[in-house]
């Protein structure tokens, strides 16, 4: 951050203000080992773009070199221009001076711009990199790491990179180059005034550092503030923060708190700016103090001792190159904590870069061509944790074609047997065979390719109903699509929107209701036609029709393909060729719905618990159902009986 005050001299990196770059608790708590390894490591990205930084370097040099003419030509201007009376000289060096300033500016905006270049193709390199090493992280990772911090490694720190490149590393070349390049101009002119200009230095350096840790508290502390806020405005201003605020009628304690803290910003916002007027005039006596200093130790060699190798255009060269050594002198003196903060930075990244992959291919992996559909489970074993088994010792297996249902209470391990047929975790012990092939030795993008899922909690893109859908099949025509929307009951409902399928559903589908997304959902496995169906069936939340359209659209699509489903649906119970009852990881009961009836096991308690109150409420509806039909015969031969005049009229011209 930048304290203000600024000294500007010419050329290179010389320029700028004083700064404190301070480091919070949790910067130094986690200050990363710098080893010559983690350096070369993330040195290895320049590489490719040696070319480049080769061009940076040499305009960087060229830069330092050039920006110490100016201060030399003014010098000269004054003693060979002026003092000198020759107008012809004067005009000369003010060209040349405007040349050199012109060319060196040229020289700075190629360097900005290869450097630039440069640090961007690094931070495009990375940023594909990244993204294809996430993409093929298993799906443990994705449910223990934080969505957020996915997302700040992919963007916040790797795009932090460029200014690492384009601004840290080019900064200590540049500055260290103005430095040395200065320093030398000095000491050749004058050694005596370029140690005076070199000993006011820690003057500029104290005050910097102790206002400049102030500032950087109050920094910290208004970012915690800022935390505070945008966590108030996720809350109460999102879709369902804004609701619950209406429900409760909290609008009032809400504005409160954000007024608040929002006060608390401002207050320390007027502080921080408080301290940096009063560091920037402290800065400004000390700007003014290094040049009178010089003038006076200049006036006493002069006109005390007569010393006659100085002239006022050599102190005036030598006042604005001791301008310019200031800038890089207090860039150097952070280089500990920008050298720290950048290692950290790649510290962070290449720690995503060393997570291993549990789930990966082997060398010779079978690509799966075709499927029969034959799935067998051999006594496989499986846990998240050691302490907590999840799966114990499970064995069953699905002949091609055939439908099993997966029953059991909350956390008997239904929802990891079907994440392991595609290969989404591995067994810790025992296999997953299709077709007589563990999917282990299989290569998973293939097999992937022949297994369908429709999940309890249907995601969408934010996209097109039509690109949602063709996710499934890129290839799929205008027919496929239609029909596949056909089949899943919901065609009709897409056609009857303004845009049809050109649709936005909005984030996650959230324009869509529950049962709209699960049979979008339905549609999308139609078009991909797997041989295999994992069906994670809860329809627990939704309205009686969307659970009829859903029921309707699920029963064909278990039709002629190997079908597990994690059954919620007595129906979808019942219909299957057998039911697998799970309790505590093991498989406690296997067998049709009415062979389990009959016994006094797990699948009878959930039956009598759970299925018993859907038969009767099913029984309920078709007997409704059966009445109104009846209902509806007998008015159409009678149409008046028990109506109105009015009633029958109304009847006759609806039907």
């Amino acid at each position: 951050m930048n304290f203000g005050g600024g000294f500007h001299g010419g050329g290179g990196g010389g320029g700028g203000g004083f700064r404190f770059k301070g480091m919070t608790d949790e910067e130094k708590a986690k200050m990363p080992k710098i080893t010559k390894e983690l350096v070369f490591r993330a040195l290895k990205y320049l590489k490719p773009y040696w070319k480049q930084l080769i061009v940076v370097i040499t305009t960087i040099t060229l830069s330092s070199v050039l920006g110490l003419f100016p201060s030399i030509i003014t010098g000269k201007i004054i003693d060979d221009g002026f003092n000198g009376k020759n107008f012809n000289i004067l005009v000369e060096l003010i060209l040349i001076s405007f040349s050199v300033v012109v060319g060196s500016n040229l020289i700075n905006v190629l360097q900005s711009y290869v450097n630039t270049w440069m640090s961007q193709h690094i931070v495009f390199d990375m940023k594909n990199e990244m993204y294809r090493h996430l993409e093929y992280m298993a799906h443990k990772f994705f449910t223990n790491e934080k969505q957020g911090e996915i997302i700040t490694r992919m963007t916040g720190d790797i795009t932090g990179v460029q200014s690492v490149i384009s601004g840290t590393l080019t900064s200590i070349f540049s500055n260290v180059l103005v430095l040395i390049t200065t320093a030398v101009a000095l000491y050749s002119k004058n050694w005596i005034l370029a140690t005076i200009g070199i000993l006011i230095v820690p003057l500029f350096i104290l005050p910097t550092k102790k206002v400049g840790k102030r500032r950087f508290d109050l920094a910290t502390q208004t970012q915690a503030k800022y935390d505070e806020i945008n966590q108030v405005l996720n809350e109460t201003l999102s879709v369902s923060g804004s609701l619950l605020v209406k429900i409760f009628t909290k609008e009032d304690i809400e504005y409160n708190k954000y007024t608040k803290i929002n006060g608390d910003i401002t207050k320390l916002a007027i502080k921080e700016s408080i301290i940096g007027r009063w560091f920037q005039m402290s800065i400004g006596v000390f700007t003014n103090m290094g040049p009178m200093l010089i003038y006076l130790v200049a006036g006493i060699l002069m006109l005390k001792f007569g010393n006659t190798s100085l002239t006022i255009g050599g102190v005036t060269m030598m006042v604005t190159l001791i301008n310019r050594l200031y800038g890089p002198v207090n860039s150097l003196f952070n280089l500990q904590i920008d050298v720290t903060r950048s290692m950290a930075l790649f510290k962070r990244i290449f720690d995503y870069f060393d997570l291993p992959n549990d789930i990966t291919n082997k060398p010779n992996a079978v690509v799966i061509e075709t499927i029969k559909g034959d799935i067998e489970f051999e006594n496989v074993n499986f846990h998240y944790t050691e302490e907590m088994p999840i799966l114990k010792n499970v064995s069953f297996k699905i002949d091609s074609g055939q439908t099993i249902a997966i029953v059991g209470p909350s956390g008997a391990g239904k929802s990891t047997i079907i994440n392991l047929i595609p290969r989404l975790y591995d067994t810790i012990s025992g296999s997953v065979k299709i077709d007589g092939l563990d999917v282990k030795d299989a290569d998973m993008f293939s097999l992937r390719k022949h297994i369908g899922f429709v999940t309890q909690d249907t995601y969408l893109f934010n996209g097109t109903v039509r690109a949602n859908l063709l996710y499934a099949n890129e290839e799929a025509t205008e027919e496929q699509l239609i029909d596949a929307c056909k089949r899943a009951y919901i065609h009709d409902y897409i056609d009857s929107l303004p845009e049809k399928y050109e649709t936005i559903v909005g984030n996650r589908g959230l324009k869509l209701s529950g049962g709209e997304k699960q049979r979008l959902s339905i549609a999308r496995v139609i078009l991909k036609d797997p041989k295999i169906l994992i069906l994670d069936e809860a329809t627990s939340s939704l309205d009686s029709i969307s659970e009829s359209l859903i029921q309707q659209a699920i029963d064909p699509l278990l039709k002629n393909r190997t079908s597990v489903v994690i059954a919620h649906r007595l129906s979808t119970i019942m219909a299957a060729d057998e039911i697998i009852v799970l309790e505590k990881g093991e498989i406690a009961e296997r067998g049709t719905h009415a062979e389990l009836v009959e016994t006094s096991g797990v699948y009878k308690e959930l039956y009598e618990t759970q299925f018993r109150r859907a038969i009767e409420d099913m029984q309920e509806r078709e007997e409704h159902k059966h009445d109104h039909e009846h209902d509806e015969h007998d008015e159409k031969t009678t149409p008046s009986r028990g109506r109105t005049a009015e009633q029958a009229r109304h009847f006759y011209k609806t039907h």
